[in-house]
């Protein structure tokens, strides 16, 4: 069967390719009107430029083909935020802070979830070249705003800081292998596997990862909580006055903290954050802060940003009204006709001219008609064909 798409592949059909392609256009506008460039990179690079700095989950997600022309392996990307501190890094070379946006089919060897795509359509928007945590609540806000922009506000967006985890790591002396095994199970909140897992350990690193699952909730509780029940180590007080810092300057957005929260560990190396919408249980955005991802590409800078899947956010956000279209005749040599159909389509209007024979209209709705009426040609709405 010629027309099977591959396992978690779809076409987008013309109703939800329409309201793809208006939240793409809605959201880049929201970034561009806040100075965030847009950029495209491609889809094909060499597989190290893909990986660098990116981590091992991100290479077992990616596709690796042979490119004929040079014998290198290359990757389908699964990510755009590497392509994007490639560019600001090695490209751009800007002094300075850089803001860039982009939006871009990814392809991933699996799919995330049981109902995700493994074609999701990233968008999103990264800063660089500020290392204070206000680019962190800039981005933050930024991200806010857009779901605001599509008429999706968030329900709540959950903070958390990869310095803490690495550092009750660093000071217990955790081998690689051993801290890998305590990362997947907090990732897990598998509390009778950490116990297990950290029973060799000196009390105060022991009890400081076990609490770790509990610390999330509200904000100032959590903070509090972890502050009593975590080791004093400067590492962790920085990381926990960078979270008070952007709570008490954003009351308005809806923040809580979840401290176990690791996603993108190996990628992130301060604030992250996770995106939640009413009545959708997974993450609908996830971001966070990555310095130095552009080392590899020649120069290491400050960097945050986040990004999302437009298809999901699209599954959520309210229905588009689909602009009416008008139905009119094939203008053929008429000039007069051609000339009021092009006059009516630099209006904005959808005018559908209909071929000889055809007998209905299989493309947008069309709802009203363009008619001759003593020598003009007026639109008339359609009761019913």
């Amino acid at each position: 069967m010629n027309w099977l798409l591959p396992e978690y592949i779809a076409d987008a059909l013309p109703a939800e390719a329409a309201r793809i392609e208006s939240l793409r256009r809605r959201m880049l506008d929201h970034f561009r009107a806040r100075g965030f460039q847009y950029v495209m990179p491609p889809l094909l690079e060499y597989l190290e430029s893909l990986l660098t700095g990116a981590g091992q989950d991100l290479k077992l997600r990616t596709f690796h083909l042979v490119d004929q022309l040079s014998g290198r392996t290359m990757g389908v990307r699964a990510d755009i935020t590497p392509q994007a501190a490639r560019i600001d890094a090695h490209l751009l070379n800007h002094q300075g802070v850089t803001r860039l946006c982009y939006c871009g089919s990814v392809l991933h060897t699996l799919p995330a979830t049981v109902s995700a795509s493994r074609e999701p359509l990233q968008i999103g928007a990264e800063l660089y070249g500020h290392a204070g945590i206000e680019a962190d609540l800039d981005i933050i806000r930024l991200l806010a705003s857009a779901f605001a922009a599509i008429d999706l506000p968030l329900a709540r967006i959950d903070l958390g800081h990869v310095g803490i985890f690495r550092a009750l790591a660093e000071a217990a002396g955790l081998p690689p292998a051993a801290e890998e095994d305590l990362l997947n199970l907090l990732q897990a909140k598998d509390a009778p596997g950490l116990a297990e897992a950290c029973a060799t350990l000196a009390a105060p690193w022991r009890a400081a990862l076990l609490a770790l699952p509990q610390l999330y909730g509200g904000v100032e509780e959590v903070i509090a909580r972890a502050e009593a029940e975590l080791p004093a180590l400067p590492a962790i007080a920085a990381a926990l006055d960078g979270l008070r810092h952007i709570v008490a300057a954003a009351p308005e957005l809806p923040l809580s903290v979840d401290l176990s929260d690791l996603r993108g560990y190996h990628y992130h190396n301060g604030i992250v954050f996770a995106a939640y919408c009413s009545g959708y249980p997974a993450a609908i955005a996830l971001g966070g802060r990555y310095d130095g991802a552009g080392q590899a590409f020649g120069r290491a800078r400050p960097a945050t940003g986040f990004s999302l899947d437009l298809r999901e956010v699209v599954r959520l956000a309210p229905p588009i009204q689909a602009a009416g279209a008008i139905l009119a005749p094939a203008a053929g040599a008429d000039r007069e006709l051609a000339a009021r159909i092009a006059d009516l389509r630099g209006q904005g209007e959808i005018i559908v001219e209909r071929l000889p024979g055809e007998t209905a209209c299989a493309g947008p709705c069309c709802d009203r008609r363009l008619v001759r009426v003593d020598d003009r040609w007026i639109i008339q709405a359609i009761q019913g064909d």
